[in-house]
């Protein structure tokens, strides 16, 4: 019996040194992190540390006001409504580095508008000027859960 709690206290050691390190303590690199407005969208950089599972990804989302021009049938342009839109941009899922720690570029895509609300006629073609964002939301998911969460000013 005592030898047969030896030889399972060994295999549990075993095990226990064979398994993955999990991302506990994925989180953002203090004062590492910025974003910047690009015009019709906005671009993030910062770093990760902590990372100790398989993948991660850093996701950025932003509410912004878009300033619109629109165009009618005839080739006439007007001012447009000002207008809420939602931007986001991903890394989408990378694989971790060996040493826990990774460099991030988000770049979002120019955002579009439809015609509606932001021009007259819902046959008008809305174009997006430039868009003015107050913060981004910055999230870390690490194996596909929440890891950390920051807030940054897009400058």
């Amino acid at each position: 019996m005592r030898r047969m709690l030896g030889v399972l206290a060994g295999a549990l050691a075993v095990a226990a040194l064979a398994a993955p390190a999990q991302a506990d303590n994925g989180h953002f690199v203090t004062g590492a992190a910025a974003c910047r407005d690009t015009g019709a969208g906005f671009e993030c950089t910062g770093e990760v540390a902590g990372l100790g599972g398989t993948t991660f990804e850093v996701t950025a989302e932003a509410t912004g006001t878009a300033r619109v021009e629109c165009v009618n049938p005839a080739g006439h342009m007007v001012t447009g409504q000002d207008t809420e839109v939602d931007v986001t941009a991903t890394s989408g899922r990378q694989q971790t580095p060996h040493h826990g720690r990774s460099a991030f570029r988000l770049t979002s895509t120019p955002v579009g508008v439809g015609p509606v609300p932001a021009c007259p006629n819902p046959i008008w073609t809305a174009k997006v000027l430039d868009v003015t964002f107050g913060t981004a939301t910055l999230t870390l998911s690490a194996n596909g859960a929440n890891a950390a969460e920051i807030t940054v000013d897009v400058r």
